[in-house]
């Protein structure tokens, strides 16, 4: 007797569907699964073994083999132990299975028949619903993460004893209601605490209102750290669909929670820098996100960067140009999406007091030189916008705190210029402004006389590249939108300009 059961599996950030066929067999008794099964999914025997004989039915005294279709891709997770379990009680003719060609079941089970929450669900959802399937049995904690994946009746099963009554028609599982952010939205840091710094302000803002990557250079206590933790507060909300590919990057990381099953708010990482090559760009013996990938759609903040690896800064260079990062490895390859906004802060020395005004920097120039020659210029010439941090005057350290502007002000400003930019690209165009094209750059960065004979003389005494005279005209194009302005006239070009790397990272 042999039954097939749909169930589903995990690709980076990508489902698939899975076969779960069960076959029974004369012989000596044994129980066998074939299809690449990596440790915890042969540790499913055990499991399934208890969870039959907790839940009332006799494990069938047969041979028992598992083969998880398609069988040339690496079966990962406890995810098949309720898709065997069902095979396997569907086989011995213990529990109906009929009109189930359109539903697929996935569950890590508990040795006395509980189901318990799994990772990835989400992606294999989604899966499920590209397949045509219509129906989907998950673990109670996981249903409304399911639901988000819209055209799916997701059946929440809490036992296997209620899902045996469900398939015999004794008592139904309802299906779970579609869940829903209630609106409600944790304030974070707000802006109006942070002390001066207007133009600092004001490249965060640019920043944000585009989507730039954006260096922040300044002494200690300047309030470098503290001004990029408030950048959330004044970032744009998540689409739907930004929302759904955050949350799949989290649900594979097992992230996500029954209380918490999606990614509502713009992701905000800040790695340590003794962080390894393989903890930014991800990698491991699963092949797992980093943290580039966890920042997708938000905000990857690198506090300190001369301290962190070259090689790790390294790692950056492609995902900031492509938005995906891509992971080989001898068990395989994946691609994980990866389009954030790089925000860092550094000192402008080792001892962080080159250019204060009380002239305590003790090192020499050859010392700043291999400081900051740990930042390479490909590095630097993706980066949109430079603004150096200055230390603060008494006068403004000692006004009292909250006199700023809201991040509520700032962030309806950035709203626009977004909304702006979302009637210019339209739905299949870049989501910003930092995302543009060449063929974008031609036709909507055009520049008048004035314009181009200014940055005709900053390319040649600047030195730019073709990569950073592109970067230019996207962030003078925000300025253009913060300002509300059909074209880039020469005020939005020359803000543009100053926000190139001061003299002393250029050498």
């Amino acid at each position: 007797m042999v039954c097939s059961v749909r169930s589903l599996g995990l690709h980076g950030v990508s489902g698939y569907l899975v076969s779960a066929e069960c076959a029974l067999s004369g012989g000596l008794p044994a129980f066998d699964v074939v299809g690449l099964p990596d440790t915890a999914v042969k540790e499913a025997r055990e499991r399934v073994r208890s969870a039959i004989k907790a839940s009332g039915f006799d494990f069938p005294v047969s041979r028992i083999t598992v083969n998880l279709a398609p069988a040339d891709r690496k079966k990962a997770g406890t995810v098949y132990d309720l898709p065997i379990l069902v095979g396997i009680l569907a086989a011995s003719g213990q529990l109906p299975f009929r009109g189930m060609e359109d539903a697929a079941l996935i569950g890590e089970l508990s040795l006395s028949g509980a189901l318990r929450p799994v990772s990835g669900v989400l992606p294999m959802a989604l899966a499920a619903r590209r397949a045509g399937l219509k129906r989907l049995f998950v673990p109670a904690d996981n249903a409304p993460e399911a639901t988000l994946a819209d055209g799916m009746e997701v059946y929440p099963v809490e036992t296997v004893k209620a899902l045996a009554a469900h398939l015999q028609g004794e008592k139904l599982i309802e299906p779970a209601p579609v869940w829903s952010p209630d609106g409600t939205l944790t304030a974070g840091p707000d802006f109006s605490d942070v002390k001066g710094q207007e133009g600092t302000r004001r490249a965060l803002e640019v920043a944000a209102a585009g989507g730039h990557h954006i260096l922040m250079s300044g002494s200690p206590g300047s309030g470098k750290s503290m001004m990029a933790k408030r950048l959330p507060s004044i970032l744009p909300d998540m689409t739907r669909e930004e929302a759904l590919s955050c949350t799949e990057i989290y649900s594979v990381l097992g992230l996500t929670s029954r209380e918490h099953p999606m990614v509502t708010r713009r992701p905000f990482r800040s790695p340590h820098h003794t962080i390894s090559p393989a903890g930014m760009a991800g990698g491991g013996s699963g092949l797992r996100p980093g943290e580039i990938s966890m920042a997708h759609n938000g905000v990857l903040f690198l506090d300190e960067l001369p301290e962190f690896d070259q090689s790790v800064l390294e790692v950056l260079r492609q995902p900031l140009e492509d938005g995906q990062t891509q992971i080989t490895r001898v068990s395989g390859s994946v691609t994980y999406p990866s389009r954030f906004m790089l925000v860092c802060a550094m000192n402008p020395c080792r001892c962080g007091w080159y250019g204060h005004p009380s002239g305590r920097c003790t090192c020499t120039p050859q010392a700043i030189q291999r400081y900051l020659g740990r930042l390479s210029g490909p590095l630097l010439d993706r980066i949109d916008i430079c603004v150096e941090v200055p230390a603060l005057e008494y006068e403004e350290l000692s006004a009292p705190r909250g006199q700023g502007e809201l991040s509520s002000a700032i962030r309806a400003r950035v709203n626009a210029a977004r909304a702006i930019q979302t009637a210019r690209f339209g739905p299949e165009g870049p989501a910003c402004n930092a995302q543009m094209g060449p063929g974008e750059l031609q036709e909507f960065c055009r520049l008048d006389e004035a314009c181009q004979k200014l940055i005709q003389g900053a390319y040649e005494s600047l030195g730019l590249t073709a990569r950073s005279y592109d970067r230019v005209l996207r962030v003078a194009r925000t300025i253009a939108d913060l300002d509300g302005a059909g074209d880039i006239e020469l005020p939005h070009l020359a803000e543009a300009l100053q926000y190139r790397p001061p003299e002393y990272l250029r050498r």
